[in-house]
């Protein structure tokens, strides 16, 4: 499932800029990211779980948010791209 993740980190501290550090490197784990705070995912439900937790942990919730979106399977008919950074298919072919 195609999982959307945004997140907003109080950087106004050395503790919130390695907090704002360490859920971009989190999620860069498990998807791509599309714009500065988020993140598109292509997830089965157990790594859905596990990031959640992750990221959960990380975040301090009287000073940070989360958001998870999900738009399931069929996902591509949800999403429309206009402009810069051309879009990507998580599910098509990869050259490295």
């Amino acid at each position: 499932m195609m999982v959307l993740i945004t997140y907003d980190v109080n950087t106004t501290s050395a503790d919130g800029q390695r907090r704002l550090r360490q859920v971009a490197k989190t999620c860069e784990n498990y998807g791509q990211r599309v714009q500065n705070s988020v993140f598109e995912c292509l997830l089965d439900p157990q790594q859905l779980k596990e990031l959640h937790i992750k990221l959960k942990r990380m975040i301090e919730p009287e000073t940070d948010s989360l958001r998870f979106y999900r738009l399931g399977a069929n996902w591509k008919g949800k999403v429309e791209h206009v402009g810069a950074k051309q879009g990507y298919d998580p599910e098509g072919f990869l050259m490295i």
